[in-house]
């Protein structure tokens, strides 16, 4: 089905640019690297070249084209609780002034996971893992609502993680 989703696209010579808002703009063997990728972050380059079409010298540059621009990132995604962290909360965040500065605030803490700025009943939203309770009181008491133009926030600490995916493709 992979192979037959590539086949039908197709292929820009140029891979990847950047539009003029600097956001790249990719071509449909790029976007089905990402695809093959988003399966499978340890397939081997070799088998994704046979799957999209190029050589496995050609899948590697362009995996560290998209690596570099930011496109995406290869990483293990693990459970926080099979690794110490006990405890997982959304904190929605209610901001005064500029909420940029707050984001970029919150993104320097290495518990906050998940920073989004937001249209909606918060300004911002973020996920944060922490060892325990006492952590995560912590890390919103006394770290967050100490941020200039933090107003106020309600958390959402989580029970039990269900589902965490990252297949949504690409388009």
């Amino acid at each position: 089905m992979q192979s037959e989703r590539v086949a039908s696209r197709s292929a820009d010579p140029r891979d990847s640019r950047e539009s003029r808002s600097g956001t790249p703009q990719l071509d449909a063997v790029s976007l089905a690297i990402i695809e093959q990728l988003q399966e499978d972050g340890r397939r081997p380059y070799a088998a994704i070249g046979k799957a999209v079409g190029l050589s496995e010298a050609a899948v590697r540059q362009r995996v560290q084209k998209l690596l570099d621009q930011g496109v995406m990132q290869i990483v293990a995604v693990t459970d926080p609780l099979t690794v110490g962290f006990r405890r997982q909360a959304m904190v929605g965040i209610h901001v005064e002034g500029d909420v940029e500065s707050v984001a970029d605030a919150l993104t320097a803490m290495s518990e906050c996971e998940y920073v989004v700025m937001t249209a909606g009943s918060f300004d911002l939203m973020v996920e944060i893992v922490c060892e325990d309770d006492d952590h995560l009181l912590d890390v919103i008491n006394k770290r967050i609502r100490a941020i200039p133009g933090v107003r106020s926030t309600e958390s959402f600490v989580y029970l039990k993680l269900k589902k965490q995916t990252y297949m949504w493709g690409t388009r």
